[in-house]
């Protein structure tokens, strides 16, 4: 996700789109330990999607 599309949305949509992440990392780290999923690289986008996230909810403070 952009820095621009998150910075778009309003407070109440970060905070739900930052619980969202944060479940996908929790799966996607359960997911990588049972080896069920390929693509690493998705729970390290997650990651970087919620430091975006919680930096956009900080200045909006």
């Amino acid at each position: 996700m952009k820095i621009k599309e998150i910075r778009e949305k309003n407070v109440e949509e970060l905070k739900k789109l930052l619980n969202e992440k944060r479940e996908a990392v929790r799966k996607s780290r359960f997911d990588i330990a049972a080896k069920q999923v390929k693509n690493i690289r998705e729970m390290r986008n997650n990651k970087r999607d919620i430091a975006r996230t919680l930096t956009i909810l900080k200045e909006t403070k």
